[in-house]
């Protein structure tokens, strides 16, 4: 899940939770916001940590074979 993604699900979280006020039969619609809210904050913490890893993700990448003509 990427950063922009992450924020994404969390407001849309946060506008369930805190701004609808309607009713569904069967689904808890704040409830639903928390979990997405919790789903996009975690997503965040684990983006922002492999973006910030420290390592060097080119050094990873194998080069292709260089044609020795």
């Amino acid at each position: 899940m990427t950063i922009g993604a992450s924020i994404f699900i969390a407001a849309v979280g946060a506008i369930l939770r805190y701004a609808v006020t309607g009713s569904v039969s069967g689904i808890e619609i704040p409830t639903v916001g928390t979990i997405l809210i919790v789903a996009g904050v975690v997503g965040l913490v684990a983006g922002l940590a492999l973006e910030f890893s420290g390592r060097d993700r080119d050094r990873d990448r194998v080069a292709p074979p260089r044609d020795r003509y």
